[in-house]
């Protein structure tokens, strides 16, 4: 990389660390109410002045909610299907060798540390409405081909390009002068800057890693951002697919980062935190109470000890000690209380997405529940579509694809797409099983002619597809011949074709 290259791609990473510097004050506030953090180098710890859990709670119950919504651990939430343009008959052949890619998928996810990483990212993702999920390659010889980073909001910056979409991140980590020793090469850095790493093995030493979409692929850049002399080129290279998956929770007009149910919140979690603080300090004064005594030269209110037992002199003909009453009372801070956390768990979709109390549910009952958290999630469940599964799922096609585990034509999107079947999209494919059996019955009232009209076998089939059923258990015909020739006389044939 040449240094205009390097000069521009400095000049970049500034202008988004100043692009983002507008809402670093705004996620100081949502961490510290929402999700406090420990540590000097995390800003936000807020564990000193929060006094109200329900806004940390109502994240947790959240995040796990939307986990269990859209990638439910050791479940079959993702699946494979052919393209529109396919067709049936093609679509059939390809089937067999479609479910194998998607058992095969599905396997790596179960096997690598995805669940817990992005379980950590729907916690950022809660609370300050953008998070990203490093999505890398593991060694090979270990027990998944996938290896999975939550980056901490604070240490990615990104940048945007026609119609909001993200098409450059840089990642900050701030290592150790003997942890960069130790990852590159000490001619990279130069002799001067080398010794004097090797001088201050713990001094922090700022590395950016960049990612920037291009025409083709998307270039990758690691370089020392120490300022002056210290901005040295350390790695570069390129990637077919992006290993940083950034997703919003929602977003504005002209706005990069995304917005967060906590930021609506915030002004009710702040009452209530400061609602709390008061009574604290108000049963405070309730317990040890406030006094007043005459200055009698003979009582010291300095050295009184109000304890079990304890003598207090006082001056004859004097009153002593006595209790001061407060003026106010604090009885109407439990119904102020209960409003503001009442609001916050409405806002942070507890209320309505988190686990149910009664046990005893009709079947009615569940089926509105899904409906509601399809309605509710809507939105959102649209934009992770697009933002977190869809670049996933050709991620992991591509490093499976590389390895040689599931074969290329899973990458053509003319012949094969991504199927999500997470628990809301299962909720919506039941809904449009109830439409067509509604149809069904329908026209079997009417009998005659109308009941011709249903094409039983295309019936059970569609039904099959789009429920999810394993297509081992779809018998097309009596006449199937080899399944696995025909799926490769069908992607042959795909792959010849212009679409």
């Amino acid at each position: 990389m040449s240094e205009p290259v390097l000069a521009d791609l400095l000049t970049r990473f500034r202008a988004a660390r100043e692009r983002r510097a507008a809402w670093e004050p705004l996620w100081r506030d949502c961490y510290a109410h929402a999700l406090p953090r420990r540590g000097a180098d995390r800003p936000g710890g807020g564990t000193d002045t929060t006094y109200d859990g329900t806004a940390a709670d109502a994240v947790e119950q959240l995040a796990a909610s939307l986990l269990a919504e859209l990638t439910p651990p050791w479940s079959s939430w993702l699946g494979l299907e052919p393209a529109p343009g396919v067709t049936a008959a093609e679509g059939r052949a390809l089937a067999p060798m479609l479910e194998d890619a998607s058992r095969r998928l599905l396997a790596q996810f179960h096997r690598s540390n995805f669940a817990v990483e992005l379980h950590q990212c729907f916690l950022d993702l809660a609370c300050v409405g953008t998070a990203t999920l490093v999505f890398e390659e593991a060694p090979t010889g270990g027990p998944a081909a996938f290896a999975f980073t939550a980056v901490p909001a604070d240490d990615v910056f990104v940048e945007a390009g026609p119609g909001g979409q993200l098409r450059g991140h840089f990642r900050v980590n701030r290592l150790r002068g003997a942890e960069l020793l130790q990852r590159y090469e000490p001619t990279r850095f130069g002799p001067d800057l080398a010794e004097r790493l090797e001088r201050e093995p713990d001094r922090r030493v700022e590395l950016v890693e960049a990612v920037l979409a291009e025409a083709q692929g998307h270039a990758y850049a690691a370089f020392l951002n120490g300022g002056g002399d210290d901005v040295v080129l350390l790695d570069q290279g390129r990637f077919q697919t992006s290993p940083f998956l950034t997703f919003r929770w929602t977003k504005g007009a002209g706005d990069v980062y995304g917005r967060s149910p906590v930021m609506t919140a915030l002004p009710d979690v702040k009452t209530a935190n400061k609602v709390v603080e008061l009574v604290l300090k108000n049963a405070s004064m309730a317990i040890t109470g406030m006094w007043q005594a005459d200055d009698d030269g003979v009582l010291n209110p300095h050295n009184v000890r109000l304890q079990p037992g304890a003598v207090i002199p006082k001056a004859p003909g004097s009153s002593g000690l006595t209790p001061l009453e407060t003026p106010g009372r604090f009885d109407v801070s439990d119904l102020i209380l209960d409003d503001l956390r009442a609001r916050i768990r409405h806002t942070l979709l507890v209320d309505r997405l988190g686990p149910v109390k009664d046990a005893r549910m009709t079947a009615t009952e569940v089926l509105e529940r899904s409906s509601e958290s399809a309605r509710l999630l809507g939105a959102v469940y649209g934009r992770l579509s697009a933002e977190l599964i869809e670049p996933l799922v050709r991620r992991a096609l591509a490093i499976l694809v590389r390895r040689g585990e599931v074969p290329p034509a899973v990458l053509d999107r003319r012949v094969v797409e991504p199927r999500h079947q997470g628990p809301l999209a299962r909720a919506q494919a039941r809904d449009d099983v109830r439409h067509v059996v509604s149809w069904i019955e329908q026209t079997q009232r009417l009998g005659g002619a109308a009941t011709d009209t249903v094409d039983v076998p295309a019936v059970a089939r569609w039904l099959a597809r789009t429920l999810g059923v394993p297509a081992e258990l779809v018998r097309d015909g009596p006449n199937v011949a080899d399944p696995v020739a025909d799926a490769a006389a069908a992607i042959d044939a795909l792959a010849g074709g212009d679409g």
